[in-house]
């Protein structure tokens, strides 16, 4: 499509309501008048700054406004976000602006000190910008001056359905990989609200205005549970932006479960987003612990992706929502739509069964599509939205994105058997990627760290199920001679090498070899020691 963000932005901010909320983060605020003149500040004081159209922002922040607004400033200055995990530690986040190629790292100030020990090494970098206090580190300048100093007038800058959003992923295999979107491409997905709620996808900017001009009072207010430094959320806050609607945050230092139903209560929140169990089990238990409670009828949809989100779980959730539409999306950052599972009042798909994808195929390992319903198994392939590729890696691009019979596919990987009626079957990833409560975590990388630990000789490093985290992360380790076992140390190692989630929950002492005959890593032995070891059927 020939759609470009900023120019939607640009549009829809001349015919919303000025009072109407964008962003709420607590007792914080903006208005949409208020919203705008800090967007297009932001955009032209970042360019004042050096920046030019295509330079990479780094995000490196939790949720809240300036996570949104921000992403605007970049819609409309024709920026490119580049999302930063901020459970990383300095070395993966210096790892992540320097293979950006960022020119604009805008940080929060509990991370000045990590930023503080590497900005020396980011030589490509022509700005900090510090969220917080106007106190700000001395390489740094503060961000509040740059989204409340000028006229807050429109950018006059002529934009490109080619201008791009980068999403960092973890993948499978290596270190972490950046998503490249064109906003023309990304904006199908992106405003698949107007098709749901009209049938047709808007072709002109003037379709997209009448559609929010008509909404209204009913416009979306959106809150992404989830951080919005990975697709799930960043995603929702983006369609939100798009159309008209608010953003509401709340802190996200740990998950508060009360905190977001008292939140959705009190701005009248209509869609969520979650990632899977990990999210919804925690909501469930404060509404089963405080039945009416909260009022939530105005609570329309909750969308998850990333974990899995079990059928019990969901169920639960209808009996205190019985309103709500559940949607539960197959999909990676590369590949987006591969299978959907929606739930509602009485209508309840079983854990993990989702229904394929319209532009999604099972295919064989000679690309060819197999017969839903033949019982065989293969890889999934996704058409339809696409990215341009991985961001400096044509060799992972070529694998992940193919030609066949005449169209472009993203195969992240995923095994599955379709049946007849268009059910998946999942089987499971085809690497040994970890799933952790939605983040993405390489064993190799947990591997090398619990090496470098005194006495170790070996170590696997996988995923176990685990009813809290979706799989917990699991080290089996082969001592040297004679060294002595001290989990929690290991622990310790690990987590002062790497960012925590990539901590191993459990550590154990090898009772099977860790390699085959020929050298390679045994992790299905491995998986099974474990799990025997941990009582997990």
């Amino acid at each position: 499509m020939t759609f470009n963000f900023g120019d939607i932005v640009d549009a829809v901010s001349e015919i919303v309501s000025p009072e109407a909320p964008a962003f709420v983060h607590g007792n914080r605020s903006f208005n949409w008048r208020e919203a705008t003149r800090r967007r297009n500040n932001l955009a032209r004081n970042l360019h004042a700054k050096g920046a030019r159209p295509g330079d990479k922002v780094a995000f490196y922040m939790r949720n809240g406004i300036e996570y949104g607004e921000l992403t605007g400033a970049c819609f409309v200055g024709r920026l490119t976000h580049v999302n930063v995990n901020y459970r990383y530690k300095p070395e993966e986040v210096r790892y992540i602006v320097d293979n950006s190629d960022a020119t604009v790292v805008v940080y929060a100030r509990e991370f000045r000190d990590a930023v503080a020990q590497i900005h020396n090494q980011l030589g490509k970098v022509k700005l900090f910008v510090e969220v917080g206090p106007p106190d700000v580190a001395a390489f740094a300048m503060p961000y509040e001056k740059l989204a409340a100093t000028g006229d807050g007038k429109k950018l006059d800058i002529k934009r490109s359905p080619d201008d791009q959003v980068f999403v960092y992923t973890g993948g499978t295999t290596g270190m972490p990989k950046g998503v490249m979107y064109a906003h023309g491409d990304l904006s199908t997905t992106l405003l698949a609200r107007i098709f749901i709620a009209t049938g047709k996808l808007p072709e002109t900017v003037g379709e997209i205005v009448a559609f929010v001009k008509a909404a209204g009072d009913m416009n979306v207010r959106y809150l992404p549970a989830c951080p919005q430094m990975h697709g799930t959320g960043f995603f929702g806050t983006m369609s939100t932006l798009l159309t008209g609607g608010c953003v509401v945050t709340v802190d996200n230092v740990h998950l508060d479960a009360a905190a977001i139903w008292t939140a959705v209560e009190k701005n009248r929140v209509t869609n969520m987003a979650i990632v899977g169990d990990p999210f919804a089990k925690p909501l469930l238990r404060v509404l089963d612990e405080n039945p009416g409670k909260y009022d939530l009828k105005c609570v329309v949809a909750i969308g998850s992706s990333g974990a899995m989100w079990s059928a019990e779980v969901k169920h639960g959730l209808l009996e205190h929502l019985p309103q709500a539409t559940l949607t539960d999306a197959f999909a990676s950052t590369e590949a987006l739509g591969m299978g959907v599972s929606v739930a509602q009042k009485g209508v309840e798909p079983k854990t993990a069964s989702f229904m394929i994808g319209p532009n999604a195929v099972v295919i064989d390992d000679n690309d060819q599509p197999i017969e839903p319903g033949s019982g065989k198994s293969g890889r999934l392939a996704v058409g339809g939205v696409l990215p341009l590729g991985y961001y400096k890696d044509e060799e992972k691009t070529a694998r992940t994105f193919k030609l066949m019979n005449g169209k472009r596919f993203s195969i992240p990987g995923d095994y599955a058997s379709v049946e007849a009626d268009g059910r998946i079957i999942l089987l499971g990833r085809g690497s040994n990627c970890i799933n952790t409560a939605g983040e993405k975590v390489f064993p190799e990388e947990v591997e090398e760290s619990l090496k470098t630990y005194p006495g170790v000789e070996d170590a696997l490093v996988l995923g176990v199920p685990d009813e809290k985290w979706g799989q917990a992360i699991t080290g089996v380790v082969k001592l040297r001679p004679g060294a002595a076992f001290d989990e929690a140390a290991m622990r310790k190692h690990v987590h002062e090498a790497l960012a925590g989630y990539k901590a191993p929950k459990h550590i154990l002492v090898a009772g099977v070899n860790l390699r085959a005959p020929n050298g390679k890593a045994d992790y299905k032995s491995a998986s099974d020691f474990a799990k025997r070891e941990l009582g997990i059927a």
